[in-house]
């Protein structure tokens, strides 16, 4: 990740309306979206990343799902690490974690986690392609292939 981010690019380059233009046919929108795709992976990265965020943010179930799991399984750890009494019937940490995946699970199912992941699959994909598609490749582009040594 650290490499990808490095590659981020400014955002007055991201959002050049400028450089938005309709590619000729299919092969040029094809080679247009590998260049951008390449050039700016960084930037599309953290369109990824907002997506995801936004994504869960919005999905109160989600969250309440999650904390429920991270937070049982954290509480569980730090107070049960030895079998304790109450009343007749000894709780082992085994039981604990039982009793919280037979109600987690469920919740996490409820929240529609798949849904959640398919949405951000597919806004990433409808931006990123769409961006992709419709900005045209700079001056530099044209001369990578100079610079590599391939003519």
């Amino acid at each position: 990740q650290e490499t990808r981010l490095s590659t981020l690019r400014p955002v007055t380059e991201f959002f050049d309306y400028n450089r938005i233009s309709r590619p000729a046919d299919l092969n040029t929108a094809t080679q247009v979206c590998l260049h951008a795709v390449r050039y700016f992976s960084g930037n599309y990265l953290l369109v990824v990343i907002a997506l995801s965020v936004y994504a869960l943010i919005t999905n109160r179930y989600l969250i309440f799902a999650l904390v429920f799991l991270v937070g049982g399984f954290i509480a569980i750890n730090k107070w049960a690490p030895e079998p304790m009494q109450v009343g007749e019937h000894v709780v082992t940490q085994k039981s604990l974690y039982t009793v919280l995946f037979v109600v987690g699970i469920p919740l996490v199912w409820w929240a529609e986690p798949f849904g959640t992941l398919f949405w951000v699959i597919g806004s990433s994909l409808i931006l990123i392609l769409g961006h992709a598609a419709l900005v045209e490749p700079g001056v530099e582009s044209e001369y990578s292939e100079l610079e590599a040594g391939q003519v």
